[in-house]
């Protein structure tokens, strides 16, 4: 019987075999929102085949879930910050829509397998913040790559993607997982016009510690830079609410003296 760890999840097993490696991927991409809360990283909206060219535009974001997230340029010019994030709803909205009661994905506990990632999501309020077009949000959380559970394997082609070869890598000195890909009939990407998979083969990496897709190419002739590219700066570290609000709470440094006037 497995042990289970502070957040519910079932501790690894032994490193898989080849074989399993297809399974192993598309449960990798069902995990993403109970493997992290915050994420420290930058995003550049193109492909590249080993690391990012010197100069190509990217963004520096700082994300924390659900829902908050700050976008700098290079020169820290802040592009995007979201505002309203502790915004209640009245109490139409609450009693007229069924989604407003669904609970965030980490209040929820999915079905693991034995390596501790999650084979099957439950009904949960999933989503991440989006900027640009939809491939930065589905990036976040791939698993339009895997479907929220597995298909039948009497049903050829039900599943997302056809994994052709899978293996273990590295991305940016993370430990992840590499799959040359193709989309099947069954693949619906969260932004039909943004897929992380264009038709024909793709190579996809995902990280092992975050469940992110960190990097997608085309490897069809003639959309070679379709794609994206992520580096990973840091994970769940503590992010204020001043961090994503347009105007600055003004919180009180308590390292500061404050003086006070007292009339004579």
């Amino acid at each position: 019987m497995s042990t289970w760890d502070s957040r519910r999840r079932p501790d690894p097993g032994p490193p898989a075999a080849p074989a399993d490696l297809a399974g192993m991927f598309r449960n990798l991409c069902r995990s993403s929102p109970w493997k992290w809360q915050s994420l420290r990283f930058e995003y550049w909206d193109q492909a590249f085949e080993s690391a990012p060219t010197p100069g190509a535009p990217f963004v520096r974001a700082w994300l924390r879930r659900p829902g908050a997230l700050r976008l700098e340029s290079p020169e820290s010019l802040v592009l995007h910050s979201t505002t309203g994030i502790n915004d209640s709803r009245d109490d139409f909205y609450v009693s007229a829509t069924r989604k407003s009661w669904l609970l965030p994905p980490h209040l929820v506990t999915p079905v693991y397998d034995d390596a501790g990632l999650v084979r099957r999501r439950p009904e949960a309020a999933y989503g991440e913040p989006g900027f640009g077009n939809g491939r930065f949000a589905a990036a976040l959380d791939p698993v339009e790559l895997a479907g929220n559970a597995p298909v039948p394997i009497e049903f050829p082609g039900s599943n997302a993607l056809d994994i052709r070869k899978v293996r273990h890598g590295d991305h940016e000195g993370r430990p992840a997982l590499e799959a040359v890909v193709a989309p099947n009939a069954a693949y619906r990407p969260i932004d039909p016009a943004a897929p992380l998979c264009l038709p024909g083969i793709s190579r996809l990496r995902v990280d092992v510690g975050t469940g992110v897709c960190v990097a997608s190419t085309s490897l069809e002739a003639g959309t070679e830079e379709y794609g994206h590219w992520i580096r990973i700066l840091a994970v769940d570290e503590y992010m204020l609410d001043d961090l994503f609000l347009a105007q600055s709470m003004n919180l009180t440094d308590v390292r500061r003296h404050i003086s006070w006037d007292i009339p004579a």
